[in-house]
């Protein structure tokens, strides 16, 4: 889907965690409260944040079916890469689908020198009629810590507007900008929204937050302790399914109409331009960094793994 600080750029660190056995790799996620009903909260079991995920959203969708909504938070679970991910199988059961999880602090004000609250992300999404879903997956931060990892493989400098170094001074410096504070979208806005996510996820899953929780880079041989949560809302509660995808018909249209100042152009959903690199890449491949090329080609040989991996040398 084109979200490369998300993909195979993470992967190296995810097997030396199984490796070190931070994460669980035989993990048995259960239920700690509410299994019946549409409130539950689920115990990760330290497992690979990804499994553990698509366990707790397959559920929520279950739990939606049943009650018309459901919502799932977890505990004592681990990184779980991108949040739309899950959003979208909500969306392809079609239903919307809201998806977060807490981090480490990693953003902060100017004037901090001390990041506050993690970059915390907040995914939607709803199916719209398309081939693709509407979806939304953004980070409490400019940009996520992982466009600045990207950025250290690339070779590349980013904007002074994503970070600020230890001392508190802008920076273009990935490496700088990744040990630093990042700084928040909107500023008190991303703050704020973030603060929330971590207590709807780490205080009320009754997991760590803030400062408790670990970093899959800083403590690499310790589970996280991430929480997550899972939402779900049945659209046929409120109506029968035709007029849903009739009223949302007529929503896209709308949005489409959009009058564009340059000729030929037309206002773009969220999740549309995801779907035009999800289909590119599945018949082109995945441009992956010579770098990382090398570290999982490291792997291969560790593991007795046989990879197709060609640098990308545009």
């Amino acid at each position: 889907m084109g979200i490369d600080s998300h993909g195979i750029l993470r992967t190296p660190a995810y097997i030396n965690r199984i490796r070190s056995k931070a994460v669980n790799a035989a993990a048995k996620p259960f239920y700690a409260r509410g299994e019946n009903g549409p409130l539950s909260v689920m115990d990760g079991d330290a497992g690979m944040g990804y499994t553990v995920g698509r366990r707790a959203m397959d559920e929520a969708v279950e739990k939606a079916k049943n009650f018309g909504f459901g919502m799932i938070i977890v505990r004592n679970s681990n990184h779980f890469g991108a949040a739309s991910l899950y959003t979208r199988q909500a969306a392809d059961a079609g239903m919307l689908g809201i998806a977060t999880t807490n981090v480490i602090p990693n953003i902060g004000m100017p004037g901090n020198r001390k990041s506050v609250t993690g970059n915390n992300p907040l995914a939607l999404a709803a199916p719209i009629g398309k081939p693709y879903p509407f979806s939304l997956d953004i980070s409490m931060s400019a940009v996520s810590g992982g466009k600045l990892l990207l950025a250290q493989k690339k070779g590349e400098k980013i904007p002074d507007t994503w970070a600020i170094d230890a001392d508190g001074n802008p920076t273009d410096d990935p490496f700088a900008g990744f040990a630093g504070i990042l700084l928040p979208t909107g500023l008190h806005k991303g703050l704020g929204l973030s603060l929330f996510i971590d207590i709807i996820t780490g205080v009320l899953s009754g997991g760590p937050f803030l400062q408790d929780i670990k970093s899959m880079y800083k403590q690499k041989d310790e589970p996280s302790l991430t929480s997550h949560l899972f939402c779900v809302i049945d659209p046929g509660f409120f109506m029968d399914a035709e007029e849903f995808s009739r009223r949302m018909e007529s929503w896209v249209k709308m949005i489409k109409e959009t009058p564009m100042a340059e000729p030929g152009t037309e206002q773009i959903i969220p999740g549309e331009i995801e779907y035009r690199l999800e289909q590119e890449r599945l018949t082109g491949g995945i441009p992956v960094p010579e770098e990382l090329v090398r570290e999982l080609q490291n792997l291969e040989a560790e593991l007795g793994m046989t990879c197709r991996l060609e640098p990308d040398l545009a």
